[in-house]
């Protein structure tokens, strides 16, 4: 029997080793990422859980309800079980909680801050990329049994709002912003005209005036035992918008922490400056602007578009009796700048995210259900609740969206004239609006923003000095208290993750390098005695 070359055997001798040691030197290895299956198996019951924030908009509910009936329709083996919570923050908690259990729902309504917390674990988040664009089952898909935008008919500004890390993990869902709520009559009454552009200095100044008392205790403004001229319901938003407007420091793509600087520094001063005569207070602190601009007792309140429904006289919800409304004429604007010129103002809303399952179908069946928020139908729907406006081009630019905004103030429900002032004024400032850098521990840097603000207002209501020593204090305090100084940047991340692969090869790894040199040097020298007896073969 004619003998195998041995180089030949060698080399049998190698493929049979090498996947042995190779999985020797990785080990466990990443969990697989999910892959889109080839065809979405209808024939099986697929149950999904979708948690989603409501407050008491009843008329909010009764669209993500719609929404799950319309899509149970066509999909009538996906059911689909509907979780409210009262805001995202209770959202944000109970997921990082369920990730330690694997118990994440499959579709959650959240913001990108969250997201890049919950892809601290690996493989939670499924990244959209391939899903966004696949032929079949990808926005504006061929396989997708309604009418779904494609991914050029969702607004780019918005989408790319959901990229970070180099990836899409979410997908926008409603956008609003922040407004300016204003008691026109009062402010007319203390002899001002409001301006086209509120700048911070107007504020200020008519804030003050409206501090001044009648000689019996009452506020000259309003003639009322209580006036808070100046009231601003989300403080992080607050400080993260002036110090955009300022072109100062918050925070940058790698995750560096920037806020601690002067401009900071001076906002604080400013803000101790009105607390302390009565003219500026928070949501923390004092409560709802709503409540108090209904009432007569507030002359500025800025709160989110999507809040619009609470503000104004006529407004069709409220938390105050109807005896304590007060007949004023409202104004709807952006939020005061620092340079009327070039505006700047915070983009916020919900976006979509979809967690990784071990079953491809049911992840594919969470990407139905995300996609399908995405319809006409949904978005509209949603949008007619408050002062949203639709992510989709295809929603913006239907006749049925064209006909609601046209119907402003025919009743104080649907077309209710604050709220459609409100998404008024987002349409209008889409290319105005601006979003600060997502990464892990930017909700902790959001959250420590507006602490700054309300332990300033806390101090000067105590009757505490707030100057460069107490600033140096607080900004000490704050960076303990979230934990910023031990948020590291991208480049850090990357730097320690190198650091931990310089380490010394795996023996498996060692042993794989000595076989193959083993394995060359005696094909080599198998190599060179065939030559050699072919050589001496020629030569007889």
């Amino acid at each position: 029997m004619k003998k195998r070359p041995v180089a030949a055997l060698l080399l049998i001798i190698l493929l049979g080793v090498c996947p042995l040691l190779l999985s020797g030197c990785h080990g466990k290895g990443e969990t697989g990422a999910f892959s889109i299956p080839e065809q979405f198996d209808s024939s099986r019951k697929i149950e999904l859980t979708f948690w989603a924030k409501n407050d008491t908009n009843k008329a909010q509910t009764n669209v993500y309800e719609k929404a799950i009936r319309d899509f149970e329709t066509l999909y009538p083996n996906i059911s689909v079980n509907l979780r409210l919570y009262t805001d995202y923050g209770k959202i944000y908690n109970d997921v990082i909680t369920n990730i330690a259990t694997d118990s994440t729902p499959n579709i959650c309504i959240t913001y990108p801050d969250h997201i890049a917390t919950y892809l601290t674990g690996a493989n939670t988040v499924v990244p959209l990329d391939d899903l966004m664009t696949d032929s079949r089952y990808g926005l504006g898909g061929s396989e997708v049994l309604f009418d779904s935008p494609t991914k050029e008919e969702v607004i780019d500004k918005f989408l790319q709002e959901c990229q970070f890390k180099g990836h899409f993990y979410a997908l926008p869902y409603m956008r609003s912003t922040e407004a300016c709520y204003i008691n026109k009559t009062y402010v007319e009454k203390l002899g001002f005209t409001i301006p086209d552009i509120l700048t911070w200095d107007y504020i200020w100044e008519v804030s003050e005036a409206a501090a001044a008392k009648n000689p019996d205790g009452t506020y000259a403004a309003n003639g009322q035992n209580v006036m808070i001229p100046f009231i601003y319901k989300s403080t992080d938003n607050m400080m993260i918008s002036m110090l955009k407007q300022l072109d100062a420091g918050y925070s940058n793509d790698q995750g560096e922490i920037l806020i601690f600087n002067d401009s900071t520094r001076q906002i604080l001063k400013t803000v101790a400056e009105h607390v302390k005569t009565g003219a500026f207070s928070t949501f923390k602190i004092s409560s709802y602007p709503a409540n108090f601009l209904n009432a007569g007792q507030c002359i500025f309140a800025i709160d989110s578009t999507a809040g619009s429904t609470w503000m104004g006289a006529e407004a069709p919800l409220s938390d105050i009796s109807a005896d304590a409304f007060v007949d004023f004429e409202t104004v709807v604007l952006p939020i005061p700048q620092f340079d009327p010129d070039h505006p700047q103002m915070i983009s916020q809303g919900p976006s979509i995210c979809i967690f990784n399952k071990e079953d491809p179908q049911i992840v594919l069946a969470s990407w139905l259900f995300s996609q399908f928020l995405l319809t006409n139908d949904v978005q509209i729907g949603y949008a007619r609740t408050e002062g949203y406006v639709p992510v989709t081009t295809k929603a913006r630019e239907s006749e049925e969206y064209k006909d609601y905004l046209s119907r402003r103030g025919e009743d104080n429900s649907a077309y209710y004239s604050v709220k459609i002032d409100a998404t008024q004024l987002l349409l209008d400032s889409t290319d105005n609006t601006f979003v600060t850098a997502v990464f892990n521990g930017s909700t902790s840097l959001r959250n420590a923003a507006g602490e700054l603000i309300e332990d300033v207002a806390k101090s000067v209501r105590r009757k505490k000095t707030v100057d460069d020593s107490y600033i140096d204090k607080l900004f000490d305090s704050v960076t303990s208290l979230y934990r910023l100084d031990q948020i590291k940047t991208e480049d850090q991340e990357e730097s320690e993750l190198d650091s931990k692969n310089l380490g010394p090869l795996p023996a498996g790894s060692v042993w794989l390098i000595i076989i193959l040199a083993f394995v060359w040097i005696m094909i080599g020298i198998a190599a060179g005695v065939r030559k050699l007896k072919s050589r001496k073969k020629d030569e007889s």
